[in-house]
């Protein structure tokens, strides 16, 4: 597990190779990224906004979205994974804002979580990125990095991970972080064959020293 030495060095290192990093998921207010987030799930960026491209010239509003059938809608999105039960989750979640909300995506975690549709991580995006709320939303990338590197143990559960980085990482830095972590896992530090020999982490990283080892034992 790295100390908070190096935890610090490692949070300004991935600063320094992603000053910009941010959420690549294009929108233009709170709903269409609630939207686009929901969508994302096991699915790319790039593909998401492939399809919110057309999807939010046709929807503007949650009404939109019950004025058509789940049919229509599910042709809408049909290249993104999961799509038959993502239509459905959208609809439902735009009845929802419509009923108890009066259409506005609401801006706390707990009510975001209670939309159809949207977990802890999606919640967390939306309310870091839409409102400002500092938060550390953990994908795949952000559970990834955070476990090769040893901010948190390769047992833990995503909950964990998430309480972990909490802790570990000031809250005013906890949103930064977070877009950060995922540009390194998206960009440098892959699932499959991940940078490591020209990775500025290496000396800290327990997951890289043990890879380079295994290369240079070939």
């Amino acid at each position: 597990m790295l100390n908070k030495q190096q935890i610090r060095y490692s949070l300004d290192k991935m600063g320094e190779m992603f000053p910009d990093a941010h959420c690549e998921l294009i929108h233009s207010n709170p709903f269409e990224l609630v939207i686009a987030v929901a969508l994302s799930a096991q699915c790319t960026d790039a593909l998401v906004n492939k399809v919110t491209k057309n999807l939010f010239q046709k929807y503007k509003k949650p009404e939109d979205y019950l004025n058509v059938s789940l049919e229509e809608l599910q042709q809408d999105i049909r290249s993104i994974g999961l799509f038959r039960n993502k239509a459905k989750n959208i609809q439902k979640l735009c009845q929802m804002l419509l009923d108890e909300y009066d259409g506005v995506v609401p801006k706390s975690q707990d009510e975001l979580m209670r939309l159809p549709g949207v977990g802890r991580k999606t919640a967390n995006v939306v309310a870091s990125v839409a409102f400002g709320v500092p938060a550390i939303a953990v994908d795949t990338h952000v559970e990834r990095v955070s476990k090769r590197l040893g901010y948190c143990r390769w047992k833990d559960p995503v909950l964990e991970v998430e309480k972990t980085l909490m802790k570990k990482i000031p809250k005013e830095e906890w949103s930064v972080t977070h877009h950060r972590l995922i540009f390194f896992g998206r960009y440098h530090c892959k699932a499959q064959n991940p940078q490591c020999k020209a990775c500025p982490l290496l000396d800290v990283c327990r997951e890289g020293k043990k890879r380079m080892k295994k290369e240079e034992s070939k």
